[in-house]
């Protein structure tokens, strides 16, 4: 249910991480297709493209927001890629809350704009700040609500899930990024995020 008191608690701190590369990228527990396929993740870009961008991300990450715009952009001029965005809700109820209610949203055909508006925020959020976010997006909290009360074992299972493939890439913190064989742990700028791509594809 999407609502306060049953968010889950999350208590996991969290810090950028600086950029580096790491191999191999795949814990043993994980395959591609969990990673990369996960029947219940929401896909932009292409949904038929080459190669597969996976992002684990929290609504409160600044980090995460300042480079969104950017990794958008990205992955609509290369016109072949599948990008993934895995919410990562460590920075505690709030993040929480946000990740539901969106994920309620991909349920009703409304991901993107209500993924878009929480992007758009700013610092640390409150319940009232995720509420007027997408509220003034033209979502009606209502609707969400009862797309998250329908699906909540479909989105709390891809929490879950998400939650546990972060631990097993070991990351530290968010933005951190799948991509083809290789994990970055950190903030990728323009350069670094086609270079990597490149280099899945290739």
């Amino acid at each position: 249910m999407l609502t306060r008191r049953t968010a889950l608690t999350v208590t996991l701190a969290a810090a950028a991480a600086p950029f580096s590369v790491m191999r191999p990228s795949f814990a043993q527990q994980l395959t591609k297709e969990e990673v990369f396929f996960d029947k219940d993740a929401p896909v932009l870009g292409n949904p038929d493209g080459d190669v597969t961008v996976v992002e684990f991300f929290d609504y409160q990450c600044p980090y995460c927001k300042k480079a969104h715009p950017l990794v958008e952009n990205v992955v609509k001029a290369d016109g072949n890629v599948r990008l993934i965005l895995k919410d990562w809700s460590i920075f505690g109820d709030a993040s929480v809350f946000a990740a539901q209610a969106v994920l309620g949203a991909a349920q009703i055909g409304k991901y993107e704009p209500a993924m878009r508006a929480l992007m758009r925020t700013s610092g640390k959020l409150s319940y009232e700040d995720i509420e007027k976010a997408l509220t003034g997006a033209g979502l009606s909290m209502k609707e969400l609500a009862a797309a998250v009360n329908k699906h909540t074992g479909t989105i709390s299972g891809l929490l879950d899930r998400n939650y546990k493939q972060a631990l097993a890439f070991n990351f530290v913190g968010t933005p951190s990024f799948v991509i083809g064989s290789a994990i970055f742990p950190g903030v990728l700028d323009e350069k670094g995020l086609k270079e990597a791509i490149a280099e899945a594809r290739g």
